[in-house]
């Protein structure tokens, strides 16, 4: 019963009155009552939060908490791409000529995505990844690659739900959510984090400074429950063969390499 009233609340809420009402709950002080029952039934793992459960003040507090140090094991091959976060792999393809990708049987426009044609080109034939994060991930986000930020933007206003039903019956959310994009140039190629809010209007904060980002350094994070896609510039990705969607994986973890661009 429990979860199903998190879920309700948490993942299939997206109204602008009722986000505003559970963004104000998760942050005031009475919602710390429900952090024991929240933590119960999203199994959440206490050996690797920083703090003890009853150290986190709000809901909210819990949900953007941070890890021991050494709780995830970075790949450090120098081509190797890891999981910017603790999340599922939903999906793995190849966005097409037109710039669509296919998603749970719905198509959606890259071009729309990133809301730069300009930019668009580079990731034409080349590869995307969706990362869904539930309420029960560690919801901190961390850089893939080694790099520098070439460019920084927001897209979208309201942020409706990216669990499975709602990419598969939602109006193109990967597209019109909430999104903070993030490209990143390594010396392999260019590589898009594409940041999508599930909930409320403001649910992602950066926190990295400056324009350089290293691999598995946290560079974000989300209030709630959300989604990663990571877009790859045509020719330099390959993705780990061993990886299937959907799949568990956590931060750190290695996804892919890179390869030179021919």
């Amino acid at each position: 019963m429990l979860q199903g009233l998190y879920r309700l609340m948490i993942e299939l809420t997206n109204g602008r009155l009722t986000s505003g009402i559970l963004k104000r709950f998760s942050r005031s002080r009475i919602s710390r009552f429900v952090v024991p029952s929240f933590a119960k039934v999203y199994q959440l793992n206490l050996e690797e939060m920083e703090k003890g459960l009853s150290e986190y003040p709000t809901l909210h507090d819990l949900f953007v908490r941070t890890l021991i140090q050494d709780a995830r094991r970075i790949d450090k091959s120098n081509d190797a791409v890891v999981s910017p976060v603790d999340a599922v792999i939903e999906d793995v393809g190849r966005i097409n000529e037109t710039s669509d990708i296919i998603v749970k049987g719905k198509t959606y426009s890259i071009e729309e995505m990133l809301g730069d044609r300009e930019l668009l080109a580079k990731y034409l034939n080349g590869t995307y990844m969706i990362l869904y994060l539930s309420p029960s991930h560690y919801h901190r986000i961390h850089s893939p690659v080694d790099g520098i930020v070439t460019k920084q933007w927001t897209l979208g206003t309201k942020s409706y739900p990216v669990n499975k039903l709602g990419l598969k019956y939602g109006v193109r959310t990967l597209a019109k959510n909430f999104r903070v994009i993030t490209e990143v140039k390594t010396e392999f190629g260019h590589v898009a984090v594409v940041k999508v809010g599930a909930m409320f209007v403001n649910s992602i904060e950066t926190t990295h400074k400056g324009s350089e980002l290293v691999k598995g350094k946290e560079m974000a994070y989300f209030s709630f429950g959300s989604t990663v896609v990571l877009l790859f510039e045509k020719n330099i990705f390959q993705i780990d063969s061993t990886l299937q969607s959907p799949k568990d994986i956590k931060v750190g973890e290695k996804i892919g390499i890179l390869t030179k661009s021919v």
